[in-house]
């Protein structure tokens, strides 16, 4: 018998404050607040150098955990010791408060 979750996970038709698109100055704003990151394209964006590719894997492994905890995954590549991540809410076509917080967060882990 399957259990049933008790949890307060989201339906689809449910938003959070976090899923609006921003506004220009709110984009304005966080951007400051970002060191590294750019618009480029619609997204954030920010590129990431590290000594070897082991400590640019190993930094990839860390926004990969915070990325499943958020439910949100960034478009990223891996060159040796680059990792180039962009981040946009796919599912409306824009920047929502999602990224910022993703950003944030993976500004923290440098």
């Amino acid at each position: 018998m399957a259990e049933q979750s008790t949890g307060s996970a989201q339906t689809p038709s449910e938003e959070s404050p976090s899923d609006g698109a921003l506004s220009d100055e709110e984009l304005r704003q966080a951007l400051g607040s970002l060191p590294g990151w750019e618009l480029v394209d619609g997204a954030l964006h920010r590129r990431f150098e590290f000594a070897d590719f082991s400590q640019a894997f190993a930094f990839m492994t860390r926004v990969a955990l915070l990325a499943e905890r958020a439910n949100h995954h960034p478009d990223w590549s891996n060159s040796y010791s680059t990792v180039t991540i962009d981040l946009l809410s796919h599912d409306v076509g824009t920047l929502t408060g999602r990224d910022l917080e993703l950003a944030v967060a993976i500004s923290r882990l440098r």
